[in-house]
């Protein structure tokens, strides 16, 4: 192997790993842990294919938790209430510098987070509505 390829394991060994670190600490934490660790997993799975046989169970249980989210009413109003509070969290972590880690840097991501589960909130709507008019069970 020569440097380049190296260098390149190298490179999707530490971005695969920190997704998927990133998304085990969000599987506690508010936020989309376990589509992080599906995409950690498939970062990895691209230069090491033994990582390949733990994706399609993440997957699986990633697209089974996106579309529960949908399917009771309360447990939408939860997440509609919490990309609510991420982005007021975001706002608050921006402008208030007596916060710990105070600043645009911190608001945003928290922004960013709202958007991305109000984003993964659509799909998911949009996937269970689809299913249903076609008179079957959201595929996994």
């Amino acid at each position: 192997m020569g440097y380049s390829r190296h260098a390149k394991r190298v490179m999707v060994l530490v971005v695969g790993g920190v997704v998927l670190v990133t998304g085990a600490a969000l599987l506690v934490l508010p936020g989309p842990g376990l589509l992080l660790v599906l995409a950690g997993l498939l970062i990895l799975a691209r230069e090491f294919p033994a990582v390949e046989r733990y994706v399609d169970p993440v997957r699986d249980r990633a697209v089974q938790a996106a579309e529960e989210s949908v399917t009771s009413w309360w447990r939408l109003t939860g997440a509609i209430l919490t990309g609510l509070a991420l982005f007021g969290a975001g706002v608050a972590w921006g402008l208030v510098p007596e916060l710990p880690l105070s600043g645009w840097s911190t608001g945003s991501g928290l922004i960013l987070s709202g958007f991305i589960l109000y984003g993964l909130l659509y799909w998911s709507y949009r996937r269970v509505r689809a299913a249903r008019a076609a008179g079957a069970e959201p595929q996994r």
